[in-house]
């Protein structure tokens, strides 16, 4: 299916929304290691202290300026402030209610993007649901595209380019992607899967 429109505008959102949150974490880890308070870090980067407060506290999403300013007055790059530290663990964790969900065009079929936001432009993956006699419909992706449907309750039916295919639960289908697919669920049960598509970025040639 993979993230157009309206639908990438909600995933980047969220992405930024992340970014927006680790940059705050980072500003404060930065602070606090150079025993600097918030007023001493607003007199030295010029940025306001009320804004380097909400900065660290999620609740807005400052400008590229206010981001140079603080990564100067911390001494840092601005690729350091707006990462996480070296030498801590990398643990991302995304609620339910922050997941974005697709719906089909029948209402039938829903998609859950639990990809990471970096890597929406080269890769995406999904938790598909579908009801019975869902549908889901496509457009085609980039030329050289490929789609992985790996079912893991129910089956469903993928059809591309004239030709079909089923998998049922433990089966994965894997098939172009850059051309119009549909995938459905026929049965009288719901279906469930995993769907990962890669785009032409990333396939090796």
């Amino acid at each position: 299916m993979g993230v157009e429109g309206q639908d990438k505008a909600k995933v980047l959102e969220a992405g930024a929304s992340a970014v927006s949150g680790q940059l705050g974490k980072t500003v404060q880890r930065l602070r606090k290691t150079y025993n600097l308070s918030l007023s001493e870090l607003s007199e030295q980067s010029g940025v306001a202290k009320s804004i380097i407060s909400q900065i660290e506290r999620n609740e807005t999403n400052p400008t590229l300026a206010t981001i140079w300013r603080l990564a100067q007055a911390l001494d840092v790059t601005i690729d350091r402030v707006l990462q996480a530290a070296e030498d801590e663990p990398f643990v991302e964790k995304t609620s339910k209610g922050d997941t974005p969900i697709l719906v089909s065009e029948d209402g039938r079929c829903r998609l859950a993007i639990i990809g990471w936001i970096k890597t929406v432009d080269w890769l995406q993956w999904y938790d598909f649901q579908a009801e019975p006699g869902g549908t889901l419909d496509s457009e085609a992706h980039q030329r050289g595209s490929i789609e992985c449907l790996s079912v893991i309750e129910g089956e469903l039916d993928v059809e591309v380019a004239g030709a079909f295919e089923r998998a049922r639960a433990g089966e994965t289908l894997r098939y172009r992607c850059d051309r119009p697919h549909t995938i459905r669920n026929r049965s009288e049960t719901s279906a469930r899967a995993t769907m990962v598509c890669i785009l032409k970025a990333a396939v090796m040639e």
